[in-house]
């Protein structure tokens, strides 16, 4: 399949498989020093904050939502409110609600307009650069909120996050899903392959694999229900290319989360909340 980068350069990349892993890959992959200029736009909200258009409007209104609601998911899920690191922390908004809600928060971005903005909305620094700034064990809870299939050396990355994690603390994983009746539907002009910014394209299963791979063990999987329609009015504006199709994107995001529902709970985009299994290494070696 051959996907357009509607975003910024309109350039075409093809998704291609892992013949091993099953893993969906960007083909070509950008390299380190080139794929910063494909972030640079000012619509690109996750790290510019703006309000420029109706989608990035409906964005914005539909993640004081998902914030409450992933500040809600670490309350469940966490041993104690302790610290939080968010890794690909963009503008800030998630740790500023946790820290509202009593965590000591710590982020994590590359970005440099992005973690200007996130210093301005938490009134703290927030990191850049080596994780290795940060001591081993020192996280409850490390969040990765559509980072995931960013990340440049995903196993060596995953691997460092794992050794900041507390021997009862837990990793949070959500990414878009592959395997959705949206992925589906839209096919190359599925917004959410966003080409060759997002460099992995995962599912249940490659995301359950990755997990293994380094012994972290699944402990439940969570809906995104909201994103099926931003993914899906982003995908109409890719398909009609003009900015419209709001009542077919409520159609779709609606009809995706219906089927989902009924098939196993493939939705547009997945929480996956795991942490270190028996055998991790590096828990025992804490324990």
């Amino acid at each position: 399949m051959v996907v357009e980068d509607y975003s910024v350069s309109h350039e075409s990349f093809a998704i291609t498989q892992c013949t091993s892993c099953s893993l969906l890959l960007t083909n070509p992959r950008p390299d380190e020093a080139s794929l910063g200029r494909y972030y640079e736009s000012p619509a690109y909200i996750s790290h510019s904050d703006t309000h420029q258009g109706l989608i990035n409007q409906v964005y914005k209104v539909a993640r004081k939502f998902t914030v409450r609601q992933k500040v809600s998911l670490l309350g469940r899920e966490a041993p104690r409110r302790g610290r939080v690191l968010d890794y690909g922390c963009g503008t800030g908004y998630f740790l500023v609600a946790c820290q509202q809600a009593g965590w000591q928060i710590s982020g994590f971005e590359p970005n440099d307009s992005a973690r200007r903005l996130a210093e301005q909305n938490t009134g703290q620094p927030i990191a850049h650069g080596e994780l290795s700034q940060f001591a081993p064990g020192s996280f409850d809870v490390i969040t990765l909120w559509h980072v995931l299939e960013h990340i440049l050396d995903l196993n060596a990355t995953l691997e460092q996050l794992v050794a900041l994690l507390k021997p009862d603390g837990i990793l949070v994983i959500a990414v878009p899903n592959a395997d959705s009746p949206d992925a589906q539907y839209y096919r190359e002009q599925w917004a959410a392959f966003d080409v060759p910014r997002h460099l992995y394209h995962f599912t249940a299963k490659t995301v359950g694999q990755l997990l293994g791979k380094h012994h972290l063990q699944l402990r439940r999987t969570l809906p995104m229900k909201l994103d099926a329609f931003y993914i899906s009015l982003l995908s109409e504006q890719y398909r009609a290319e003009r900015n419209g199709g709001m009542m077919a994107a409520l159609r779709s995001g609606y009809e995706s989360n219906r089927q989902a529902s009924q098939n196993g709970g493939q939705y547009s985009s997945l929480i996956f909340v795991a942490e270190r299994s028996a055998q991790s290494p590096t828990a025992a070696a804490t324990s």
